[in-house]
């Protein structure tokens, strides 16, 4: 639902006393951006961005605490009554060389002129909370009403500007669940030379904020449609028509977007489901003895190729670890059949806190298959009953709930530290991951001595 007011009571107190305050220093301020947007859209906005006709030094006078986040661009963060709120002076821009930011930025009065810059018209709306005013130039409130995402002005100028902007709209067509104007669309293959300069760091960050949209799948399919996935991951292009068993009812592709929708655990949770058959379309072959399509070994493969992708992105290493692992250890082949220690070996094989990650994940892919899945559903539903019924056995599922640890081995053996010490503990680990009872001071101490010796003699 889109309102044609801002309600009463949907800028908060102290954005409207940060506006006066503007007003009482001789400018004017107005509440813009996509705080304006998710108010006029009745959700709740993450934070509030103001634009004003003071310059950043002016401001910086006007208000005790104010930090210079962007003062080359006329962007500043007033800290006001225990909240932080991004500033920007009202402005006009030159050319775009870099297809990044603009090569200089000249400060203006007119707030419709400041408009006038910004991307897309559902972001081009300014409201002035002291009048109760909508400022709308450009038909922001029509397009939202419309569920359109346009630019302002020609979309090939535009996208020419910021080579980001391409993204930015696959990406609100997902956060948004809107469509792209059919001229706005048309316009983005055209911008990919523009889009190919823009740095990892900006594409990877649109990529995590469209897998925070309910479905992302919505902007996937436009980043493929348009061209933008072939320049940014060419490897999930693959996928488009890669055609899997008869396990499954859809190519690789979209049983990729189905299982990314259906991972329940944040953005990066998502980037795993996204990425987790990546390796498909690489060891796909068919079977002369079933007829039917296998993927041998593509676990291995995708987590490698996930791995050097994420590492062009830049993600950080601890995102990347975790989707790499993720992808890795994907296959959850469960059976009735497996022995206490079998499921304890599954649990220290995945880790104990990436393992509602991976059964999650696992719901997510059986869901993505397009085909009555509720037996699989039941199975990852019994491995965790039986993951809680082993962990209530006690014993030990890694090494640091071992009853004995490094020093102990050292001091016992009385040796130094040494790669032999985590040796020894890795045996010991695997003893007790079939006898849970032994894990117990006196008893592991007792088998130091045997452990140690084995194992040199193996070296």
């Amino acid at each position: 639902m889109v309102v044609s007011n801002v309600p009463s009571g949907a800028v908060p107190d102290p954005v409207v006393e940060l506006c006066r305050e503007f007003e009482r220093g001789g400018f004017r301020a107005w509440v813009v951006g996509g705080s304006l947007r998710d108010v006029l859209l009745e959700r709740t906005p993450k934070d509030w961005d103001l634009a004003t006709n003071a310059t950043p030094q002016q401001v910086m006078q006007l208000f005790k605490r104010v930090v210079p986040t962007g003062i080359e661009h006329g962007t500043v963060t007033v800290l006001w009554r225990g909240g932080s709120y991004e500033v920007t002076t009202l402005r006009g821009e030159g050319a775009y060389t870099d297809s990044r930011r603009p090569d200089r930025v000249h400060f203006i009065t007119d707030i419709e002129q400041d408009l006038a810059r910004r991307d897309f018209t559902v972001n081009a709306i300014a409201y002035d909370p002291l009048l109760d005013r909508l400022i709308d130039p450009f038909k922001g409130l029509s397009d939202l009403r419309a569920q359109r995402l346009r630019t302002v002005g020609r979309a090939t100028d535009r996208f020419a500007e910021d080579g980001l902007r391409v993204l930015r709209a696959a990406r609100f067509v997902a956060t948004l669940e809107f469509q792209l104007e059919p001229e706005t669309l048309a316009a983005i293959p055209s911008a990919l030379d523009s889009f190919r300069r823009v740095s990892p760091e900006r594409v990877r960050d649109e990529w995590l904020r469209t897998l925070d949209a309910r479905e992302p799948s919505r902007g996937f399919d436009v980043m493929r449609e348009t061209g933008i996935l072939a320049v940014t991951c060419p490897d999930l292009v693959e996928q488009v028509g890669c055609t899997q068993n008869r396990y499954h009812a859809y190519d690789v592709w979209t049983h990729s977007m189905k299982c990314m929708d259906a991972c329940e655990r944040g953005a990066v949770h998502r980037l795993a489901g996204l990425l987790h058959d990546i390796g498909k379309p690489r060891t796909r072959a068919l079977s002369d003895k079933t007829g039917d399509y296998t993927f041998y070994n593509h676990e291995i493969v995708g987590a490698r190729m996930a791995d050097a992708w994420l590492k062009r992105l830049r993600f950080s290493n601890e995102h990347r670890e975790r989707v790499v692992h993720l992808v890795h250890h994907h296959l959850v082949c469960y059976s009735d059949e497996w022995t206490d220690a079998a499921v304890r070996r599954f649990v220290r094989r995945v880790g104990i806190d990436r393992l509602d990650d991976l059964l999650d994940l696992a719901r997510a892919d059986a869901l993505g298959k397009g085909r009555d899945v509720t037996d699989e559903l039941a199975s990852l539903q019994r491995l965790e009953q039986r993951i809680a019924q082993v962990r209530q056995q006690g014993g030990a599922l890694g090494i640091r709930e071992l009853a004995i640890d490094g020093n102990d081995v050292m001091q016992h053996l009385q040796i130094g530290p040494g790669q032999i010490v985590g040796k020894v503990l890795e045996e010991l680990l695997q003893r007790v991951l079939e006898r849970p009872e032994l894990n117990e001071r006196e008893a592991l101490l007792e088998t130091v001595d045997e452990v140690a010796k084995r194992l040199a003699v193996g070296e």
